[in-house]
């Protein structure tokens, strides 16, 4: 009997190691990708608990609190210098994490997830990525003015990533896990399983794929369940019982208020991004050091923090007081600019976190200070007041991300309450199709265009990035290559690429020169001259971006 056992068990563990390499060699096949995807799922759902109950231990650690949702109360009784003094800290903390552990001192979140899923296969960076959630998590526990839904997502990116590696994914199954990963990220951050699905498939596949579709849906639930089995099915807000929506005679309020919340929206984003560009100009000009940037922002910040703490951390006890009308209309218009103005210092110091929680709390406060006006202006044709709150934090929010439908569930699962969904549905239209006009589509793909990744503009732009001219080129021997007489002319004439240069570089050549091909050149190492080692011909890169173009179609559309 035992040697039965012993080898029915060997058995076992041999049909396990042959099924893994089979894996490895030729992807995985439709039930094993389910099975992957909902294992990514509990990974993901797992390292976005850890990282929230992380936070709240962090927290409660640092400032001596029980109950972290209630933290800015809490801070008031704090003496002053401990509220300067925690944020100075935990910036000083954030810039040695940084400067050590990522090339660039940057804080990677769900723009590199996107730019990951567009151009490098649905791969993230490893390394940067697990030190960016490090110092995500000290940013959001000492004070720093953020959201966690950033650090969370890239953090299931690598979890995706590393997968992909270890079973040799092509660009579609990485894409996929990644979006898996993703999903199960936000739904286990928020308990928001339908948006969360719909979230990974808008904001960061950027396609609604019929394949995708499943196994995302698989790994969010994964996610979700991890979620409630320790928070519970539960929301993140609580409204008040009362009050309804006056149908078709208020929805022209709801119009206004989206064109208000995209404009909100723009003026949040652009204030991040203008603060950014001067804190860089200031390190630039005072020598400031990498590691000291976060450092001066905490500083900022528990200034700041001294007499408004409402802007400590992800700000969801002053975002509950909103949508339960808990705020007169000045606090409400005092506290949506000083979380602007905090949230703009923390991204400028490069301290992490997302964007998401704050364009949230920043659209409460401004959705409820409209509320206010428009229900005392028309009393007897007006709803409750709070509804303007919870349709302005959707809005704002969904034009931050640039995913209205996302956003408008993600408000739904948050708070509980499905019955103004027409009122949001205006709200979230009218802001996204204001902010999109004024920025690159959404806050994340706007730090793209501004990094040189033309992503927002669609595949037909963003793939000429990916094909290098080292990779395209046809080397200087061959039947087929170029004349080198003619490559020389041409480098005599100033005209060549570097190795590295992409599709994206040479295409513009081809069309102001005419040109059937470029030489592509190795720069000289220091006095030598430089090295001819191939040429880009016009056909071959037109062949190649057919290519990617028809692999993007195929894939959106299967």
């Amino acid at each position: 009997m035992n040697g039965l056992l012993s080898e029915w068990i060997d058995a076992l563990f041999l049909a396990a190691r042959n099924a893994w390499g089979v894996l490895r060699q030729r992807g995985p096949s439709q039930f094993q990708f389910w099975l992957i995807a909902l294992l990514i799922g509990i990974g993901a759902g797992f390292a976005a608990l850890f990282f929230r109950m992380g936070i709240n231990a962090l927290q409660s650690a640092l400032y001596g609190i029980e109950d972290p949702r209630l933290l800015h109360s809490f801070a008031q009784t704090l003496p002053w210098y401990w509220i300067l003094l925690i944020p100075v800290v935990g910036g000083l903390a954030v810039g040695v994490i940084l400067n050590r552990f990522t090339p660039d001192g940057r804080v990677r979140s769900v723009a590199d997830v996107i730019e990951g899923a567009a151009l490098h296969q649905g791969r993230v960076e490893g390394r940067a990525g697990v030190a960016s959630a490090l110092a995500s998590l000290i940013t959001l526990s000492s004070g720093g003015s953020s959201g966690r839904e950033g650090p969370v997502v890239h953090m299931a990116g690598v979890i995706s990533s590393w997968v992909s590696d270890r079973i040799k994914a092509d660009g579609i199954t990485g894409r996929d896990l990644l979006g898996c990963a993703v999903a199960a990220a936000v739904s286990a951050s928020f308990n928001a399983p339908i948006a969360g699905a719909l979230f990974a498939l808008e904001v960061v596949l950027r396609h609604f794929a019929v394949h995708a579709f499943a196994p995302i849906v698989i790994a969010s639930v994964a996610g979700t369940v991890i979620s409630r089995l320790e928070f519970g099915n539960v929301t993140e807000f609580h409204l008040p019982a009362e009050g309804s929506l006056v149908f078709y005679v208020e929805l022209p309020a709801f119009l206004l208020l989206g064109l208000m919340s995209g404009l909100v929206a723009v003026v949040l984003m652009k204030s991040i991004f203008w603060a950014d560009n001067l804190g860089s100009a200031v390190q630039s000009r005072l020598a400031i050091p990498g590691w000291l940037r976060p450092g001066v922002s905490g500083a900022m910040l528990g200034a700041l923090a001294i007499w408004f703490p409402h802007i400590i951390g992800v700000g969801y006890e002053t975002t509950s007081a909103a949508l339960t009308g808990e705020l007169a209309f000045r606090e409400l218009v005092i506290f949506a600019i000083l979380k602007t103005v905090a949230v703009a210092i923390t991204f400028a110091g490069r301290m992490g976190g997302g964007v998401f929680s704050p364009s949230l709390m920043v659209g409460a406060l401004s959705g409820l200070a409209f509320g206010i006006v428009a229900t005392s202006i028309f009393p007897n044709v007006s709803g409750s007041e709070t509804l303007y709150a919870l349709a302005g934090m959707g809005a704002v929010a969904a034009a931050v991300l640039g995913a209205p439908i996302s956003t408008t569930l993600i408000v739904f699962e948050l708070t509980g309450d499905w019955q103004t969904g027409l009122a949001v549905m205006v709200a979230v239209s009218m802001s996204t199709a204001v902010s999109t006009r004024l920025v690159y589509r959404s806050f994340f793909l706007t730090q793209l265009e501004l990094r040189g990744k033309h992503v927002a503009a669609g595949p037909q732009a963003y793939l000429l990035g990916i094909y290098s001219a080292g990779v395209l080129m046809r080397g200087v021997e061959g039947p087929r290559a170029a004349s080198e007489e003619a490559c020389r002319d041409l480098m005599e004439q100033g005209i060549s690429l570097r190795p590295e240069a992409t599709l994206e570089e040479a295409m513009p050549i081809f069309e102001e020169w005419g040109h059937s091909f470029i030489p592509v050149v190795r720069p000289a190492a220091g006095e030598g001259a430089p090295e001819l080692m191939g040429a880009l011909f016009h056909v071959d890169a037109l062949k190649a971006y057919n290519r990617a173009l028809c692999d993007t179609a195929a894939e959106e559309h299967s």
